[in-house]
């Protein structure tokens, strides 16, 4: 699926991916400025918690966005593609400033929301300016390709990463989470191998990657965001390569953010934080129109 057209009036809302265990009790800095660009006390948040089976997740991120000073948070009770087809979900999130997914199994969450008017609605509403964020398989399912599973703790393989459809609200990066805390880097650079025009984004547990309008992201959290830019691999075995084969891929580039750094998606340049009086980083702050 690919991303809702932008009409000429309006800017795409930032997609937020995070890496999963996102720091819900102290400063919640990643939840904190979700609801800020959520219009902060006059948020409509409206959580899909989809791909959990925990009863609890839908009214746990409830109550952290209320302690936040959202306005409104409701959550989706959304368990078969049926749900999916009810009026009332949609006009939920036609009135929602800001959309959340929470983490559990993303392909419990593509296969339910896949191809449902759900899944089309979240893309035209962040094509309208809606941020969207989401958790662990939350975060997977928002690229076009997504991460469906694969091996930890493992080189890269032709075998070491399985992919499916996304939601689609962006065709630019495929995103891996939970990536330092279950070394996930063998299954990312596998999966840029597959699509080299994709930039890999590895995201930790409690960082969360604010992608703007302008298709800069900021890094937020504790963690660090990995970018693997495959664009200009000079060769690949995967093409050659067999199941269990270890993978060959020359001329990777990779650059590792922490808090406060930014990439720019379109320019494929990694900037430090802006504080740092060296010069290097001139881009602009993005923010919600």
């Amino acid at each position: 699926m690919c991303p809702s057209e932008v009409k000429d009036n309006q800017q795409r809302g930032f997609i937020i991916p995070i890496g999963g265990g996102e720091d819900k009790v102290r400063e919640m800095k990643i939840h904190r400025r979700f609801v800020e660009l959520s219009g902060s006390e006059r948020a409509d948040i409206v959580v899909i918690p989809t791909a959990s089976r925990l009863d609890t997740t839908g009214p746990d991120y409830n109550q952290i966005f209320r302690e936040l000073g959202a306005a409104q948070v409701e959550f989706l009770p959304i368990t078969s593609r049926e749900d999916c087809d009810n009026p009332a979900f949609i006009e939920m999130l036609d009135r929602a400033t800001g959309i959340f997914i929470t983490g559990g199994n993303q392909l419990r969450l593509s296969t339910i929301l896949g191809g449902t008017a759900i899944a089309q609605k979240i893309r035209k509403r962040n094509a309208a300016g809606i941020p969207v964020a989401g958790t662990s398989a939350g975060a997977s399912i928002m690229s076009e390709h997504m991460i469906a599973g694969g091996d930890s703790n493992s080189a890269p393989r032709g075998d070491a990463v399985s992919l499916a459809p996304g939601l689609g609200l962006t065709n630019a990066v495929i995103i891996d989470q939970h990536f330092t805390e279950r070394n996930r880097l063998g299954r990312l650079l596998s999966a840029a191998s597959y699509n080299p025009f994709l930039i890999g984004l590895g995201v930790d547990e409690d960082t969360a990657a604010f992608i703007g309008p302008d298709n800069v992201l900021e890094v937020i959290g504790s963690g660090t965001v990995t970018v693997v830019d495959a664009g200009d691999m000079s060769y690949s075995s995967m093409w050659q390569a067999q199941p269990s084969d270890s993978l060959s891929l020359l001329g990777l580039h990779v650059d590792v953010l922490g808090e406060g750094c930014r990439y720019d998606l379109v320019n494929r340049h990694a900037y430090p934080p802006q504080n740092e009086h060296n010069g290097a980083c001139s881009l602009p702050v993005s923010t919600q129109p």
